[in-house]
């Protein structure tokens, strides 16, 4: 029975060890040809090298620093076997001892090499080292010491320390048990092998914890002691270096001394130099630096600090990419008139009037066609239409296969393959009912332009394509393409992304990977069927370059007729002296040194180097070579849409906010911090808003001193205490000047409107905000869309775009803008009109008058102008009751007819509130 018990527990390990040797091919053979599908073979191999060449060369030289030294316990050991066995004689084989020596070695080295293994990349970095070409200013050693052979270093000591550690301890537990060290009285008696063994051993620990020193000695541009600065101290370079370079010197003392007790111990010298060391560590390591920080530093900080506080500045700019930053004075005067607005059509045209949340609802709405469908995110780009740039908001249509019917293998895997086309429309435009106008819509695609036409509109790789998918199958057309009025359309992949499914072994190692043997079974597949997974955009460039830390908004492209994804991706580093660390991104040194490109139809990926000055992108090309491009070989096509990434400008947007100061006393004193802008982005019926932080947007300007508009990424900014507008901050992305950074500073001693002070002003206008809160009250939500804040000339046009929303709907309708310039603000149907109420010299247009530079539509009724500056926002307000007046008193008839008598009175409950609002109107 035992014995049955026994080969069935065999059986069951075995089962158990060969399923997941299955399991593991299967992912390896599959990754392989996934790579070599991308043409990154090598890539796969250096991938998979490197961890296990660390591993196998960290767990040999660790099993040979344990064996050997096991090796030397040779006689200790018989003897400690000898008294396990008792008195009685033991032939022990020396043979069989050593393969035990040599397995336990082993697996000892195997367990302590796992964390080298894990750091490979931070070994392979060290390997491929470069230079910064920028020394730190205390030690004058190159930025790539800290970056590249610092944690090498740190690294291998902490491993070698800890090996070390373990060997001495098994050593010593030999020599305890076989008898070698023993107490006499108060004295310790060792015999002259084991003692000079040990002595070797500890002095080898104390010779690396003298390396830790040293080590430790650079940590200080690292130091956290200050609630000032980030880095190196008065305290911590006249103290602590002091102590660590002290400390240093001791430990190599006392490694001497325990060497010089190789013949006779050196006890009390050993004593003598242990207490100096001990000493050292508690004065000159504790005493000492508090001492220098209380009676020194505290009574003169400023003063003693000003060096290391421009350290500090300086490399936390250089770290983040600040500090190459235009900084440029901007005089407000607000000279701009309507008819100087004539000469800026490309701003007007280009305001972005549609906010991305709205937009992203009235998208699925209007143009998911099937309830399968869905629009995962909406970008913001510009593209030339018609011979002019314009801003548009485009989103692709993906397949949300948790909604397609029938949920099979067949439907999820081999018909439901991809998403189709994309949404185009205007960022300014917008139809009679309040919704965007699109330049390119419907199934399939129908451009408004013929710069815009798709050839290859299906997306077999996207944001929402998580699952693989067989295509090439033997039925022709056996894919679902796009629905078609009652019908559907079907359709084959002709791409060239995908696995072949070319024999039983490749299918059966898929179907091993995806653990479902109908991959196997399935009559559809034929030799010719290929296999599409990791089909996710972002998981397909982590598994390619999981060293790059990548943008969290993939943003959809077309060019040359097809779809394509364009990814920033980030070199980061931890190691930068004196630079402010960043929580959320966890590094102090970033760079957009990438640009990522993914076919949406092939799912071929390019990463183009668009910072080859980049120390870390230096060291990742010659690591990876064929995996990285220049910048020079991206299609012009998809260089024109290369955006300035908006991750990024909101890291810097947030460093700059403190780190703009120059003068040490002035950030010593946090005399002058900055944060984003502010706004409101919703209302309630209770007047309840909601605020929030700005965030950076994309606009079309001519910036002060250019000629020609451009796209730029920008952010307002206000004192951390108030609310009015101290400077606002761009990035530019066209051309030749990719990359290059503005800082336009106002005046201090002039008051700048910021954006909350804006929402203010809107919240305090007795006609708008009647009107918003009319809208509240009778159901709707009242969306107040992203405020803009648009440089033209010397001059300042804020923008709000206002939404409403039906309380059991989902489609918002833009029913107002409101523009503010200088002292004077309106809210009217079109910016047009908005903008016709605030600029000086802004007469009325006579109906049906279309206004030059505006978009082609664009129409201003005639209205008299508001005191105040607010032309057409009473007159709106009185349309818009008169306007609810005459539904609740359909819907109260309605109600009667339908003998609903509590709906009828709360309808003409409602319906008196109107009236009398109506009748309180001057």
């Amino acid at each position: 029975m035992a014995t049955a018990r026994r080969v069935v527990w065999i059986v069951v390990g075995l089962v158990v060890l060969l399923s997941g040797l299955i399991a593991v091919s299967a992912h390896l053979v599959t990754d392989w040809w996934w790579f070599q599908e991308l043409g990154h073979g090598g890539l796969f191999i250096r991938l998979l090298a490197w961890p296990w060449v660390v591993r196998l060369g960290a767990a040999v030289l660790f099993a040979a620093l344990i064996y050997v030294n096991l090796s030397l316990t040779r006689q200790a050991l018989a003897r400690a076997m000898f008294r396990f066995q008792g008195r009685a004689p033991v032939v022990l084989s020396w043979r069989l001892m050593r393969r035990v020596l040599l397995f336990g070695s082993a697996v000892l080295g195997l367990l302590s090499a796992e964390a080298l293994a894990q750091n490979w990349l931070l070994i392979a970095r060290f390997w491929h080292r470069t230079s910064f070409g920028v020394a730190d200013p205390l030690f004058g050693r190159d930025i790539g010491f800290y970056v590249f052979e610092a944690p090498f270093y740190r690294l291998v000591n902490g491993s070698l320390a800890g090996i070390l550690f373990v060997t001495t301890l098994s050593v010593l537990l030999v020599y305890l048990v076989a008898r070698t060290v023993e107490r006499r009285g108060r004295e310790v008696f060792l015999d002259e092998g084991p003692r000079r063994h040990l002595l070797a051993l500890v002095a080898g620990m104390v010779l690396l914890k003298a390396l830790d020193y040293r080590l430790r000695l650079y940590n200080v541009l690292f130091s956290t002691t200050s609630d000032v600065i980030y880095g190196a101290t008065y305290t911590d370079w006249h103290a602590r270096v002091l102590a660590w370079r002290v400390l240093f010197v001791a430990a190599l003392a006392f490694a001497a001394t325990l060497l010089a007790s190789w013949k006779r111990m050196q006890w009390r010298w050993l004593a003598g130099v242990g207490a100096a060391w001990v000493a050292a560590a508690v004065l000159l390591g504790q005493v000492y630096p508090a001492a220098l920080q209380r009676f020194i530093v505290e009574p003169n900080e400023l003063e003693r600090e000003q060096p290391f506080i421009e350290h500090h500045l300086a490399f936390t700019r250089l770290a983040y990419g600040l500090d190459a930053i235009e900084k440029r004075p901007f005089v407000v005067d607000n000279h701009l008139t309507w008819q100087r607005l004539a000469d800026y059509p490309h701003i007007v045209e280009n305001a972005r009037l549609w906010d991305w949340r709205p937009l992203a609802r009235s998208y699925a709405q209007l143009q998911s066609i099937r309830f399968y469908y869905t629009f995962p995110d909406v970008d913001v780009d510009r593209y030339v239409i018609d011979g002019r740039l314009r801003q548009v908001m485009l989103a692709v249509r993906e397949l949300d296969l948790s909604q397609i019917p029938n949920r099979t293998w067949v439907n999820q895997h081999l018909q439901y393959t991809h998403g189709y086309g994309l949404v185009m429309s205007p960022v300014a435009e917008v139809t009679p009912q309040g919704l965007p106008r699109f330049l390119l819509a419907d199934i399939p695609p129908r451009p408004r332009d013929a710069d815009l036409v798709v050839e290859r509109p299906e997306i077999y790789y996207g944001e929402l394509t998580d699952q693989y998918v067989v295509v090439g199958t033997r039925t022709p057309d056996f894919e679902f393409s796009y629905p078609s009025g009652d019908d559907n359309v079907r359709t084959t992949y002709r791409g060239t992304g995908g696995v072949p499914l070319s024999s039983i072994f490749r299918r059966a190692a898929f179907a091993a990977r995806f653990q479902t043997v109908n991959l196997l079974l399935s009559d559809e597949i034929t030799s010719s069927t290929r296999i599409l997974f990791r089909r996710n955009v972002m998981e397909r460039l982590q598994t390619l370059a999981p060293f790059l830390r990548f943008d969290s908004d993939p943003y959809a492209v077309l060019a040359d007729g097809r779809l394509f994804w364009i990814v920033d991706a980030y070199t980061t580093a931890s190691g930068f002296p004196y630079a402010m660390p960043h929580p959320r991104w966890q590094a102090n040194y970033v760079r957009n040194a990438v640009k990522a490109v993914v076919d949406a139809y092939n799912g071929t990926v390019h990463f183009y180097v668009f910072d080859p000055g980049d120390p870390l992108i230096r060291v990742y090309t010659g690591l990876f070579p064929g995996l990285f491009e220049p910048a020079e070989a991206m299609p012009e096509s998809l260089r024109a849409h290369v955006r300035y990434p908006e991750d990024l400008f909101q890291l810097q947007a947030e460093v700059l906010a403190l780190y703009h100061m120059d003068n040490p006393t002035v950030f010593y004193n946090r005399e002058d911090v900055w944060r984003p802008a502010r706004e409101v982005f919703s209302s309630d019926a209770s007047g309840q808003t909601r605020e929030q932080v700005m965030s950076p947007y994309y606009a079309i300007v001519q910036l002060p001193d250019r000629g020609e508009p451009e796209m730029v990424l920008m952010l307002p900014f206000t004192p951390t205490e108030r609310n009015n507008m101290i400077a606002w901050f761009a990035a530019r992305m066209d051309g030749d000047d990719y990359g290059r950074l503005l800082l336009y500073e106002f005046p201090k001693d002039v008051l700048i409107y910021g954006p909350m002070q804006i929402e203010a002003r809107i919240d305090q206008h007795p006609d708008i905000s009647q009107l918003l809160t009319l809208w509240a009250q009778r159901g709707s939500q009242v969306i107040r869309g992203n405020m803009l804040v648009l440089p033209i000339e010397q001059s300042l046009l804020y923008l709000k775009p206002i939404y409403l929303q039906a309380e059991t709907g989902d489609l918002p309708e833009l029913v107002r803008v409101i523009v503010a310039f200088g002292d004077q603000i309106a809210m009217h149907q079109t910016l047009a009109g908005a903008l016709q109420a605030v600029l000086p010299g802004g007469t009325v247009a006579s109906q049906g008058t279309s206004l030059a530079g505006f978009p082609p539509g664009t129409e201003v009724t005639p209205e008299s102008p508001q005191p105040g500056g607010v032309a057409g926002a009473a007159a709106a307000a009185q349309q818009a009751l008169a306007s609810e007046a005459l539904r609740l008193y359909e819907e109260a008839r309605a109600r009667l007819a339908q003998g609903d008598w509590a709906g009828y009175g709360a309808a003409l409950e409602q319906l008196e509130l109107i009236l009398r609002q109506l009748a309180a109107e001057p």
